[in-house]
């Protein structure tokens, strides 16, 4: 499915943290949002999934008002992987994947056997079969990542919404979810703040900046040194990738280019 916002604004305690954001994502194309600290990538993808309510604007499903589809409904279109994670639950990682199927069960209904295989293939996927019986609370930051990413697989989506999903992830781990995000060609919506990781598994990036989108496009069209310059304060070379070709970003770490 397509998702689209439209002249999105939403405010925080009186203060407007999006203002007025256009940007899409194609059917089956991952869409990267980037950018500094505070510039409303979350806050954007929080009105997303419906846990803030904008101001003015509206995101379309599909053409659709997905502000019009009741809570449940929206959860078989859209799964979300937030930033905020809860770490006190008793329930067995297992057990917190199946969280994803209830948006397609009755009041009070027991698993079926199709949810258990699709919990079971959405373990599978992000490599925690092996300890599906562990303690959500007892995993580590990297353990529970991949588990609450399996939960929002288990829901089928059509949209994925992910923040930071790297966050905690080793290095092998965040290359096998990129890979992952990559081969399933779910329409994606992922903040992102590795902008090297971004280039690599984005179709179209949205680089936002104190709320606003102030560039959009293929990442090696709007990844320029003067963009890098001008929004993130860093010097930079993009330069190509030498085992996939894809723009590489190198940081000149000795300073920044401008003050933020």
């Amino acid at each position: 499915m397509r998702i689209a916002v439209e002249d999105l604004h939403v405010a925080l305690a009186g203060r407007t943290v999006v203002a007025g954001v256009h940007l899409v994502a194609e059917e089956g194309e991952i869409a990267g949002l980037v950018g500094p600290n505070g510039s409303g990538k979350s806050t954007l993808l929080r009105t997303v999934y419906r846990h803030l309510k904008p101001r003015a604007g509206r995101v379309l499903l599909d053409g659709g008002d997905l502000a019009d589809l009741t809570p449940a409904r929206s959860a078989r279109h859209i799964a979300a992987l937030p930033q905020e994670r809860g770490g006190d639950f008793e329930l067995t990682a297992r057990q917190m994947v199946a969280l994803g199927r209830i948006p397609y069960q009755r009041a009070f209904a027991a698993d079926s056997t199709e949810d258990r295989a699709v919990v079971a293939s959405a373990l599978e996927r992000v490599g925690m079969t092996a300890d599906a019986e562990r303690r959500f609370a007892d995993l580590s930051g990297g353990e529970r990542q991949r588990v609450l990413l399996a939960r929002a697989l288990a829901q089928q989506p059509d949209v994925l919404v992910l923040d930071e999903p790297t966050n905690h992830l080793d290095v092998r781990h965040q290359v096998e979810l990129l890979a992952l995000l990559r081969a399933q060609r779910t329409t994606t919506l992922v903040a992102l703040h590795d902008l090297n990781a971004a280039a690599s598994v984005c179709d179209r990036l949205h680089v936002l900046r104190r709320g606003a989108v102030v560039a959009s496009g293929k990442p090696r069209e709007i990844l320029t040194p003067e963009l890098l310059a001008d929004v993130f304060g860093v010097r930079a070379a993009v330069v190509d990738h030498p085992l996939t070709g894809d723009p590489l970003i190198a940081f000149d770490h000795r300073g920044p280019a401008t003050p933020l």
